[in-house]
């Protein structure tokens, strides 16, 4: 009997000792071990197009394992300043010059992790039905974010409503008109408030994103538009630091999927590209 005590202490002492060398025991990972592959990303949109799509865009990521979350905004500066601020994985709302402006101005590190669709920005009116019945000494509506206020001029210049500086491109201002045979009146209004202010003005340039959300259709609605080789493709963004992450990877690959391409031509019939 004592022989068998002997023996079954030594075993007991023997698989405590393997035990606490790590053994073949199930462990909790250790601090500093890999971390788990993420599954959920945050993407900050502007309410109408981009948030549709993104919602198509969520709906098939639901079936590869990745959950988007869809926050929705409705001015163009909130997007930027949320994913900065680590509020948001990206953002799908802006072209590529504004983000390279905002950059400058706000001092972020805001990068391009895909690009996405193009909304050809257009001329809308409630009072004309062609960009010459616009009358003299009319007042005209533009964005006052510049990156979209010099587009909006540029698409004026395109109209054959004013003349702009040689040169000025997307740095162009009001101040920058050479020619305006018309003695029109600029006036600068938030992106998100010009459709809903047609009826103050005789014509208003208006992103495709907030003309579709206030209920017009730019391909029907919109009396002059930029052409399908428009260089405002818009993108998807991420913080600098985060643009390697796997997960938007695949979100960016979910995006620019065939039967995310598919839903944007069938729904959106053309008024919004897809550019890729």
């Amino acid at each position: 009997m004592k022989k068998t005590g002997i023996l079954l202490s030594t075993l007991l002492l023997a698989a405590s000792l393997l035990t606490a060398c790590g053994g073949k025991q199930e462990t909790a990972p250790a601090a500093g071990g890999a971390a788990a592959e993420q599954t959920k990303v945050k993407v900050g949109v502007t309410a109408g197009p981009h948030e549709e799509i993104l919602n198509k865009v969520k709906e098939v990521a639901k079936t590869q394992g990745l959950e988007v979350e869809v926050v929705v905004f409705n001015d163009y500066v909130q997007p930027n300043q949320a994913l900065d601020k680590g509020n948001l994985d990206a953002n799908s709302f802006q072209t590529i010059p504004f983000l390279d402006k905002f950059n400058v101005d706000h001092k972020t590190k805001i990068v391009e992790i895909g690009k996405t669709v193009t909304f050809p920005m257009g001329l809308y009116s409630t009072k004309h039905k062609k960009v010459e019945e616009v009358a003299e000494g009319g007042v005209v509506g533009i964005q006052n974010d510049p990156t979209n206020r010099a587009r909006a001029l540029l698409l004026y210049q395109a109209a054959g409503l004013i003349k702009l500086k040689d040169g000025v491109g997307n740095a162009a201002t009001p101040l920058d008109i050479v020619e305006n045979p018309k003695k029109l009146e600029f006036k600068e209004l938030e992106a998100a408030f010009l459709a809903r202010s047609l009826n103050n003005v005789e014509l208003a340039s208006i992103n495709t994103n907030f003309a579709m959300e206030a209920g017009y259709n730019p391909k029907k609605d919109s009396i002059f538009s930029e052409t399908s080789d428009s260089p405002y493709v818009n993108i998807l963004a991420a913080n600098e630091a985060n643009k390697d992450n796997p997960a938007l990877k695949k979100l960016v690959e979910i995006y620019r999927s065939e039967e995310v391409k598919k839903f944007i031509n069938e729904h959106f019939e053309g008024a919004v590209l897809p550019s890729w």
